[in-house]
């Protein structure tokens, strides 16, 4: 296959409209941010009755032990060919894998705790002077981590992305050249995404495990395209579309 094709070279990343992706997540962030700040600062301080702030209290636990349950949705998705891939530095044709249930769900759930948390906060403050002071600190935090949120969601294409330049997981970045072997992870007996293992073992914050529940396209599948892709990854960088192989069947 041709890498001289009409896309991407392989070689680069087409940084070619990547302020306007910029500012439609910085816009859709904004908006975000205002709205939970301005719920925050404008709601009365005597709006909620004891009863009320008991529900809210009830609602946050209740969202806190949906984010620490650990649930796996069904995920039969593919990989998807696209030739403009919206990566961390720009654009790159690629195939990429959408959110799962619990991909979308994770952040819905944290943003929503939050929100819980920040109005029990609210609700207990007394009529006096200084609560105007903590209300704007109060609605200054949970407007930006809502905007940030909305902004990750906004900024990239998909959860995974795979081009010629790497491995893409939200902000989390793999090269090529430094994958050795790739395969299944397990976690209590399940599979939960695939694993990394680098040529070089470099000092990271970032976990060398990609794929799991918030992506819709199975483990297995991931691997296989991984495996595939791991030693011509050029391939992807080509302007034709691509598709990712299926997972080996299995020997009986």
């Amino acid at each position: 296959m041709s890498l001289g094709g009409s896309g991407v070279a392989a070689s680069g990343v087409d940084r070619h409209g990547l302020w306007v992706r910029r500012s439609a997540a910085l816009a859709a962030a904004a908006v975000a941010a205002a709205g939970a700040g301005i719920a925050a600062v404008r709601m009365p301080l005597d709006a909620m009755d004891s009863g009320a702030v008991d529900l809210a209290g009830w609602l946050l636990t209740g969202a806190l032990l949906l984010s620490s349950r650990t649930w796996y949705p069904r995920r039969r998705a593919r990989l998807v060919w696209q030739v403009r891939v919206a990566g961390l530095h720009g654009f790159e044709p690629g195939l990429v894998a959408r959110r799962s249930a619990a991909g979308w769900a994770g952040p819905l759930t944290e943003v929503a705790g939050a929100a819980l948390l920040s109005l029990a906060l609210l609700a207990s403050l007394p009529d006096q002077g200084w609560s105007r002071v903590v209300r704007i600190v109060i609605a200054v935090g949970i407007a930006a981590f809502a905007g940030r949120v909305v902004y990750d969601m906004a900024r990239f294409s998909g959860a995974l992305a795979l081009t010629a330049s790497g491995i893409r997981q939200e902000r989390r970045w793999h090269d090529w050249s430094n994958i050795d072997q790739a395969r299944l992870h397990r976690t209590k007996g399940r599979v939960d995404g695939v694993y990394l293992r680098p040529k070089v073992w470099l000092p990271t914050k970032h976990e060398r495990r990609v794929g799991g529940r918030t992506t819709a396209v199975p483990d297995e599948r991931l691997l296989a395209a991984i495996d595939h892709f791991r030693s011509r990854p050029e391939v992807l960088a080509v302007g034709l579309p691509v598709t990712a192989p299926g997972p080996a069947p299995a020997r009986h």
